[in-house]
């Protein structure tokens, strides 16, 4: 049995700020970090949406980081514009079809410098495309990403699974028989544990790609 150990929460504050200090995206300076059993919390603020995200990626790579918890402010250096320019800008995204997203599977609401994208679509990277296309426009404060997955006809759970099983094998052979996978009406649930937090995503993202599926809730775990 696969034991696993946790880093002491002053370590992990440590290596969260150096973390945050050597990614190039972020301006580390203006963020404090906090963590609490495992959870790290980030305060302060950034300049842009783009960044906020880059700091939050950076806290998730650090091993023994359980989850991430967002405090962080944009304060836009510049003029903030208007919800309906915004909104304005954001389908426009959609319409010069720059992103890989079918035309007009995307609704956009636009509150307070916050989008809302709606809508369905077939793939997890079409509607994570939508997101960071929004994502990066001038003066978005934050971005809820609520368009779903259409479920894929004749796809079995047991198929599915075993889709995912061996397309772990193929990407991570040494983790991959710790990592187990149940598969329930087009969500999955992963659970188990790997040495690496680049192992827990790497699964996670093998989990998206398999034909059906809706949703992945990842409990794997870390050792180490």
């Amino acid at each position: 049995m696969t034991q696993i150990q946790h880093r002491p929460d002053h370590h992990l504050k440590t290596a969260v700020t150096d973390e945050l200090a050597w990614t190039p995206s972020v301006n580390a300076e203006a963020i404090a970090v906090s963590v609490d059993g495992g959870a790290a919390t980030l305060a302060g603020h950034v300049g842009t949406y783009p960044e906020k995200e880059a700091a939050l990626r950076a806290a998730t790579r650090v091993h023994g980081v359980t989850t991430t918890v967002d405090r962080i402010l944009v304060r836009h250096g510049h003029a903030i514009p208007a919800d309906v320019d915004l909104a304005r800008e954001a389908m426009a995204v959609f319409d010069r079809r720059t992103v890989l997203v079918p035309k007009n599977s995307v609704q956009v609401d636009v509150r307070d410098q916050v989008i809302t994208l709606r809508g369905s679509v077939d793939w997890n990277h079409e509607r994570e495309a939508a997101r960071r296309a929004v994502a990066a426009l001038p003066g978005v404060s934050g971005v809820r990403n609520l368009i779903t997955l259409r479920p894929a006809p004749g796809a079995t759970a047991a198929e599915t699974k075993a889709q995912i099983l061996a397309a772990l094998a193929r990407h991570a052979p040494g983790s991959a028989q710790d990592v187990e996978v149940a598969v329930d009406d087009g969500q999955v649930t992963l659970t188990g544990a790997v040495p690496t937090p680049a192992e827990r995503r790497s699964a996670e993202q093998t989990a998206w790609f398999a034909p059906g599926v809706t949703a992945v809730d990842n409990q794997v775990q870390l050792t180490g």
